[in-house]
């Protein structure tokens, strides 16, 4: 399992927990650090699942509100625990991460609704992530254009490393 969608699962697992356990956020730290050590005792990359976390809690409200304008049909309570959640780390990385691009997000969720979800929760999360992503993207300022800029400056960067080692 790649590292980057291994800490969207241990995410996943831990939100699932917390929005079972009754959502209380104080509980968080202790969630994530148990799945840690009981599902990748030896992962070493819990700065990027931490970041998830604390992105979709800092917007959890905003996430929510998409949750409920995407998915009219279904009323937030009524929404299965891990298609709830799914779509609200989804919602986090295409709409406020920075670091992931909008295309990538989407698909990383659906592919945690397809292993984690039940039979239709694919195709609910590609639903409502595809709907936010036609309606809200465009209207974010630059989001796509921040991430790729940010990804050449990256690219030059390396570039120019490789050439300092010629």
């Amino acid at each position: 399992m790649a590292n980057r969608f291994l800490s969207r699962t241990l995410v996943l697992q831990t939100l699932y927990e917390w929005d079972f356990r009754g959502k209380k956020k104080e509980l968080i730290p202790e969630i994530l650090a148990y799945n840690f050590n009981e599902f990748a005792p030896e992962f070493n990359d819990d700065a990027f699942a931490q970041k998830l976390v604390d992105g979709v809690f800092e917007h959890l409200k905003d996430i929510d509100e998409f949750i409920v304008t995407f998915a009219p049909e279904w009323p937030l309570h009524q929404i299965t625990v891990i298609d709830r959640n799914i779509l609200r780390l989804g919602i986090y990385e295409m709409v406020y991460s920075q670091d992931i691009p909008a295309r990538v997000a989407i698909n990383e969720s659906i592919e945690l609704a397809k292993t984690y979800g039940g039979v239709s929760s694919s195709k609910f999360v590609n639903g409502v992530l595809g709907s936010i992503y036609k309606t809200v993207l465009p209207k974010i300022d630059g989001k796509e254009q921040k991430l790729k800029r940010i990804q050449e400056e990256k690219q030059l960067k390396k570039n120019n490393r490789q050439e300092e080692k010629i």
